[in-house]
């Protein structure tokens, strides 16, 4: 699948409530960045917005480190190979990620991104949208130990969702 730069803008300070129709999952006390993620791209394996609430729309995975294991290919981001010019960006403490089994502990401080076109779209949950940041911004969002970044390919089933019709 081939992202843009163009299909991500339209995201761009939309609140999860735009993506995600289960008014059960939408809270802003949730993190989402996964949740935002998952909408985007038509994910949904593991943990999803359809088995923590009600509703008719397409269910979407919650869980970064159940994105990260899915990652056909996973690495340390300043190893990311050149012609990877769209993937996951994930960020969070170097020692709760394994890369040879592609697994990611379950603790608080790890977030996702998509990176595409040299930019990064994530969910905000302290501004509670979807913003578009720089690397050397998006490598701020956490302190020391837990802003080590790594990269993970795209599952090949994902798709861009494009529009929704949650608003």
């Amino acid at each position: 699948m081939i992202l843009n730069s163009t299909q991500l803008d339209k995201y761009l300070g939309k609140h999860i409530s735009y993506f995600c129709g289960r008014t059960g999952y939408i809270s802003d006390s949730d993190n989402h960045c996964a949740h935002f993620v998952s909408h985007a791209l038509k994910i949904n394996y593991g943990t999803t917005c359809a088995t923590m609430s009600h509703g008719a729309k397409l269910a979407a995975s919650l869980r970064v480190q159940e994105l990260f294991s899915h990652c056909p290919e996973v690495g340390n981001w300043d190893e990311k190979p050149n012609d990877v010019t769209q993937c996951f960006i994930f960020i969070t403490a170097a020692n709760h990620v394994n890369l040879e089994s592609k697994r990611m502990d379950n603790i608080p401080r790890k977030h996702i991104g998509i990176f595409c076109q040299g930019y990064i779209w994530h969910y905000s949950n302290t501004k509670d949208k979807v913003i578009k940041q720089a690397l050397n911004e998006f490598s701020n969002h956490y302190r020391s130990p837990y802003n080590s970044l790594f990269w993970g390919s795209l599952p090949p089933e994902v798709q861009f969702a494009g529009e929704f019709d949650n608003v």
